[in-house]
């Protein structure tokens, strides 16, 4: 605004009354816009407006219609004017292809090739048996057999025998026990306190002892060796009772997990009884199975008497020594063991008793037969003729108790005798050990040399 007008306008503004200012304002000022309508909540533009809910009736999607401007499509053996991707492959790309080919066409010619190899005849009658159990089988089923093999190699255990070879007589015994070592000798149980404990089921040492004059007692067990060990040494310390010992390697590994396969005993399978707290540890071979509840120290298994309850079935089968114990063990099978035999060895001593009363009554009382007078029945000199007969298994027993009293004396009587070779053979193993590991080494020390006899001096 220019300064004249500014001069005029303060002039005018001094002149005027205060009165008629406002309204001169009110001329020179437009009045204010007039305030915008509240919104419609009919108008379809306005956000507040409630939408219609959509429908929930399905209705099929309708495809939307062609377009006008698609791309016109190539007639059938025209050329679209593009570079093949085969044509802008570079030289090493190229390259990388063919040894791609080359190497699948070496791959797939090498398994052609061993599959044959595979299907081959039998090398021999005992491959033939084992890897194709003793079938005539075509080139193919020689092929999945023998690969079939190949991968049971790590299923297997570790050796194709088990056990050494029988000894011979006298010292080999008729029969072979195989007893498990988890939840049947012991039990292992962990708290927070204590960590793992280890406890030695009542009636072992007993049921060890006795029946090792029957048996050939093996402990086969899924532990791994470096932990039952230990706890063998404590059962068994100078190893009279069990013979031999089976750990973890020594299993198989099927569907139905850890499996004790007796094919590879190296024993005739007619002579084997296993006592095993798990059916699914002899699920190849369960007619050989004897299965018994398991024990826990708490306890909430079964009975702690339980092993020893066996002793009595365990020593009919040894004393009376069946061409085959697997029947006998399948008519045992499902039943308490313990209270099914006492029952029928208690009614094989009711008809001794009665054929004893009848032949009394017959004989006169006091009486003695014809036989018993060269020695071939009747009553014994320990037996009073006044009372009931022994039955046979009950003379063998008696006889067999006897030899475990003594046999038990002797190993009390010179149990130091043997703890001190073993220590004296652990230090010489030990000796020996350093030894040989210093000499592979080269640190070897010197040996001594041992002195000249007085002959050889003089000479």
């Amino acid at each position: 605004m220019s300064l004249p007008r500014l001069a005029a306008r303060s002039v005018i503004q001094r002149r005027v009354p205060y009165a008629i200012r406002p309204s001169i304002r009110h001329i020179a000022t437009p009045p204010p816009p007039p305030p915008p309508p509240p919104p419609n909540p009919t108008d379809p533009k306005d956000p507040l407006t409630p939408k219609p809910l959509p429908s929930l009736d399905i209705s099929p999607i309708e495809a939307p219609a062609p377009s006008d401007t698609e791309a016109p499509k190539p007639t059938s053996g025209g050329r679209t004017g593009a570079r093949s991707a085969k044509d802008s492959l570079s030289s090493i790309e190229k390259k990388r292809r063919a040894l791609a080919r080359w190497t699948l066409a070496f791959a797939v010619s090498g398994v052609l090739a061993g599959a044959v190899y595979m299907g081959r005849d039998w090398d021999n009658e005992e491959e033939k048996n084992a890897v194709g159990g003793g079938e005539d089988l075509s080139i193919f089923g020689r092929s999945k057999a023998r690969i079939m093999d190949s991968f049971n190699y790590f299923n297997k255990p570790a050796w194709p025998e088990l056990l050494p070879p029988p000894l011979p007589p006298p010292h080999q015994r008729p029969l072979t026990l195989l007893i498990s070592l988890d939840d049947l000798l012991v039990t292992s149980t962990w708290d927070r306190a204590n960590g793992w404990r280890t406890a030695k089921r009542p009636g072992v040492d007993y049921f060890l002892g006795y029946l090792s004059q029957f048996y050939e007692i093996v402990l086969f067990t899924t532990q791994a060796a470096y932990t039952a060990v230990p706890i063998v040494e404590k059962l068994d310390p100078f190893g009279a009772f069990i013979m031999y010992k089976l750990f973890r390697e020594a299993t198989r590994t099927t569907k139905d997990g850890l499996v004790k396969d007796l094919s590879y005993l190296n024993r005739d399978l007619s002579k084997v009884v296993a006592i095993d707290t798990n059916p699914e540890r002899y699920s190849l071979q369960p007619e050989n199975a004897v299965i018994v509840p398991k024990w826990r120290a708490d306890g909430s298994g079964g009975e702690a008497g339980g092993l020893v309850g066996l002793i009595p079935f365990l020593e009919s089968i040894a004393i009376h020594n069946p061409a085959d114990v697997r029947p006998i063990l399948k008519a045992y099978q499902g039943k308490d063991i313990p209270k099914a035999y006492a029952a029928v060895e208690a009614e094989q001593k009711r008809k001794v008793i009665e054929e004893w009363e009848k032949n009394r009554r017959q004989g006169g009382s006091g009486s003695m037969s014809i036989g018993g007078l060269f020695g071939f029945g009747g009553a014994t000199k320990s037996q009073p003729t006044d009372q009931p007969p022994l039955t046979y298994l009950e003379q063998r027993r008696k006889e067999y108790q006897k030899l475990y009293q003594e046999d038990q004396a002797y190993w009390a009587a010179n149990s130091e005798k043997f703890k001190k070779m073993m220590e004296e053979d652990r230090e010489k193993q030990m000796k020996e050990m350093g030894g040989s590991l210093l000499g592979w080494m080269g640190m070897a020390p010197p040996k001594k040399e041992e002195p000249a006899k007085e002959g050889e001096q003089k000479a």
